[in-house]
Formats: structure tokens, sequence, C-alpha cells
């Protein structure tokens, strides 16, 4: 071996090839015989198969709260792969994955991106639209409980082998329907607490869901026959916006609030136009039309408007300069100042984005461009059955703010619930939730908001930040030269719709002089006879008490 492999450098090329063959083979020869057996081989554990007819189920109602601005909405779409996630969609995947839900599933096909809530109990209180948010939605659910079921002697039947051979969906039928073979009961069942014993839902759920959708509480005993949908009797909403409402240039026209169309709202004329609102009035002016659900009742009652403000604008310090502000504010005294400001509405169900034509229409009388007289005129639908063509407000600034549940004879409006918070004492003390954050420790419900928040207020500081220096710089809050001046005053209104970018809108037509759309009732004899459906096959509409924002 030595005398074949020393002298390499009198190796021909066909020598070192056939040598580095023979060393492969030998390495491959190796490798085979040092290979554990096939049979030694670690086997991969199957996971054992979760059976809910072992587990009790109660049924609880679930608030929760979540930032729209990147949902797709609160519902999950039927055939369709949405842009973005759903709240819905989400709750759903957490509620499975923690198998805290048993549905049924009743038809076949399914695909398993299908969410199915058959034997849950299920219902929501508001149906809410892409970008808009909730600080109060509500939604009621029958979900696995800790609470043991009763101790029994063996039955005639083996239940346990049974269920063995029985799949999840078949087991949970069992148990949500109460269907179980005849046992004898052997001793008294143990005490349970329904709180202190009980899963923590409201940590278990917000491990998994992601940090713009939280689960605030949850009720142990809502009354019997309880619907999120039907026993709410009112539902809040705000609408959030700046003042100014976009972005005033020094010594322009229209400087003065609610001026020829500028950016700074009037909120006096927008407080009065939003107290016509207030009552029981038609609002199929103020609503969008969904002919597949041939509604033909449209009134709706509102409890209570208000113009709130919410906080003072601070940064950019430019904006309280009075070249930006105008001499005068409204009543001619003293300068309007940046504030935030929210359109507050409470009433026992809304329309089809109603809120969001309501704010619109607040939002043209807020700068000048229709008088707070527009809202009775429009809420005449005798005199106006058709409904004006105008624009709606963005949806992002909207929020279902709560969802109320009065007592069943109770008058006040005042939500009769009994809800438990991470930090109410029964849950803490008993349920030990400090345990598992709660609202205050590491990833406890506020610690998890705190990001969130401070992510997002540290890009808007920067952003204030960035637009003050620019505005300071060249020659600062100098109204533009005098051609800049006739430039500007030759610009097109700008109209402003909530969003977070105003458009020129070339000449401003008034709201009632714009195209007429046509009655609820012509469009839905078109959906229907499109369908080939007569009006005795249509599903009469079910009670009040839904929120389609």
């Amino acid at each position: 071996m030595q005398s074949q492999i020393a002298p390499y450098t009198n190796w021909s090329s066909e020598q070192f090839i056939a040598r580095i063959s023979d060393l492969e083979s030998q390495l491959k020869s190796q490798n085979i015989q040092e290979a554990p057996p096939q049979a030694e081989q670690r086997r991969r554990r199957k996971p054992n198969q979760f059976d809910p007819s072992r587990y009790n189920t109660r049924f609880i109602a679930l608030k929760l709260a979540y930032l729209g601005r990147h949902l797709n909405g609160y519902e999950a779409p039927g055939d369709t792969i949405p842009p973005a996630p759903t709240v819905e969609e989400e709750l759903w995947k957490a509620l499975m994955k923690t198998r805290l839900i048993f549905p049924r599933i009743k038809r076949k096909g399914r695909k398993t991106r299908d969410i199915y809530w058959e034997g849950c109990d299920y219902s929501k209180c508001g149906r809410t639209d892409k970008g808009v948010s909730s600080f109060g939605q509500v939604i009621g659910i029958r979900v696995r409980s800790n609470k043991p079921l009763p101790k029994t002697s063996q039955p005639q039947n083996n239940t346990a082998s049974k269920t063995s051979d029985m799949d999840a969906a078949e087991a949970s039928e069992r148990t949500v329907e109460g269907i179980a073979d005849p046992v004898d009961v052997e001793e008294e069942e143990t005490p349970f607490d329904p709180i202190k014993d009980e899963i923590p839902y409201i940590h278990l759920l917000n491990q998994l869901l992601p940090p713009e959708i939280r689960i605030l509480a949850w009720c142990p005993s809502p009354p019997p026959g309880f619907s999120a949908r039907f026993s709410c009797r009112e539902r809040r909403y705000k609408y959030f916006f700046t003042q100014p409402a976009y972005l005033p240039i020094p010594g322009a026209q229209g400087s003065r609030a609610g001026e020829n169309g500028g950016s700074w709202l009037d909120i006096d004329k927008m407080k009065e136009a939003a107290s016509y609102f207030l009552g029981n009035h038609d609002f199929r002016n103020f609503a969008k039309m969904d002919a597949t659900r041939q509604l033909t009742n449209f009134e709706r009652v509102i409890f209570h408007t208000d113009i709130e403000e919410i906080a003072s604008l601070d940064d950019p310090a430019f904006l309280s300069a009075e070249a930006v502000s105008g001499s005068a504010g409204s009543d001619g005294n003293s300068s309007p100042k940046p504030k935030v400001y929210a359109f507050v509405v409470h009433g026992s169900a809304f329309l089809y984005n109603q809120v969001r034509h309501m704010a619109a229409i607040l939002f043209l009388v807020g700068q000048g461009l229709e008088k707070p007289t527009i809202v009775k005129e429009l809420l005449d639908v005798r005199k106006n059955p058709r409904r004006p063509n105008y624009e709606i407000a963005s949806d992002s600034p909207l929020v279902l703010w709560d969802c109320v549940f009065p007592g069943e004879n109770s008058e006040k409006r005042e939500d009769a619930l009994d809800w438990v918070y991470p930090d109410d004492p029964s849950n803490v003390a008993k349920a030990k939730t400090s345990a598992h954050g709660g609202k205050w420790g590491l990833n406890g419900l506020v610690d998890v908001m705190w990001s969130t928040w401070r992510s997002r207020k540290i890009d808007e500081v920067h952003a204030a930040q960035l637009m003050q220096v620019t505005a300071m710089r060249g020659r600062g809050l100098a109204p533009p030269s005098e051609e800049g001046r006739k430039s500007s005053q030759k610009r097109s209104i700008k109209v402003f719709d909530g969003g977070n970018v105003t458009k020129p809108r070339g000449v401003y037509t008034p709201v009632m002089k714009l195209e007429l759309l046509e009655t609820p009732d012509v469009i839905n004899a078109k959906w229907a006879a499109k369908k080939g459906i007569t009006p005795l096959e249509l599903p009469r509409e079910g009670p009040l008490g839904d929120s389609d924002e």
C-alpha cells in the first residue's frame, strides 16, 4: 500500500481517478454497515385523539376588542379568501386550537378553512366592516368547562368504548345535546366554583390571538335565551376626527372655522346637526342598500349624539400659530385650537354603514358646505324617498365603542351582564389569573396593549416632528406669494371624508342636487327578479337588533 500511493508525482490521470473511485466505494460500504437497523429507529408517537364527551360545557359571553385598520372586518367571508384576516376567523382558530369549542360538521364536502359554529350556540352583537375597530364587541358561545362530569358507576353500555370509535364531531354532538347512556350516579358532585375553578378563558385565548385582538372579559352566567345579537338593546359608536380636518395653508381663503369648505371645522354647527338625529327616524337616506337582505323597515332609534372633545393636539406646534389657524374662530372671538374630537352616537341598532353616512353629512356641515338642517331634509323620507349619491365617510376612524345588555324588565340603558375582568377580586384571588399575566403582569392584557400603543405612538411622534421641522424651514409660516395665493384660490374645494388623504373635488355640488339613487323597494324588486324569487318566497327580516357597521 505504501509503495502504491507514495509516488503521486508519477501517477497518471487514470490512476488518480481509479484511486478516488476506490476510496468512495469503501466509504459508502462503511456508512451502510454503521447505519442503525430500520426497526431500531424511533417511531413518532401519534397524538391522542381528543374526546369531547369527556368534558362538560357551559354557555358564556365574551367581550372583545380589536384594532381594525389592518383587519378585513369582523365577519369571516363565505367562499372567498379575504386579503387580510378577519376577527371571526382569528377567534375561531384560537377557540379550536385550545379545544374550547366542539362544532358539529353537518354538511359534507367542507373545506378545511371553512368556519362552522354548529353546536356552539354562537351569536355576535355587531358585524363591523373592513377597517372598523371595536372596544366592546360581544359574542355568546358554548365552551369547554373545567366542571367535572358526574361520577358514575359502570353503565350498561360502555360509553368510553363507544366514544373511542367516534369522531370528534359526533362526540361533541352527544355532549352539547346532552345525549348520554343511562347511568347510575354513585356520589354527589364535587363542589365547583364557576369562576375560581374555571378555565382561564381570557388568558388562554389571548395567548393565541394576534396583538390587535384582545379578550377583555367574560360573563359566566348570561340570562336564559341570551343572544349577543338580539339581546343587545343599545350600541354605542365613536367616529374620531382631527381639528383641523386636513392641512391648512397659511393665509389661505377659508381659514375661519366652517368657512368656504376650509380645513377648520365648525364644531358648534356639527353639534346642532347631530342633535337632529335624536329620536325614532327612517334612516334610509343614511345607509347603504343591501338588496340581499331585502330590508323594508329602516326605522331606528337614536338615544344620544354629541361631538366630544378627546384631546388637544400639542404636536406639531405650528398648527396653533395664528397664521395657520386664522384670525378668528366661528364665534369671531377666538382662534380654533388643534384637537381630536369624536362624533358619539348611541342607538338601538344601525343599518349598513349608517354611522359613516351620518358622519359624512356632519363633516359637510362642519366645513360650511351644508347647513345643519340638511339632516332634517334627509330624514324626511316622504319628501325625499331617494338617497342622494353622496360619499360615505372613511372606515378606520370608526369604533364600535360598547354594546349594552340591560335587564329584561329594566327601563335603564345600563349593562346588566356580570362581567369578569382579569383584575376582578374573585378572579385574581381565586382563579389565580395573576399567574397568567392577568391585567398588569408580564404579557398581561395591558402589557400587550402598551407595546402596541407605544410602537404606534413613536411613529406618530416621528411623523409630527418631521412635519414641524419641514413647516418651519425656508420662509416658515409666511403666507404664499401673490402668485401662489391666486393659484390656491383657483384650486377646487377639498371635501373632508374622515380619511387621511383629502383630494380636491372640483366645484362643490350640494347634497340635495346630487344624483338620486333608486328607492329601497325598487332595489329589492330588481334583485328578487334577477334571482327568480317572488316576494312570497323571500325570508322576512327578523326583529331589530343588528349592527352592520
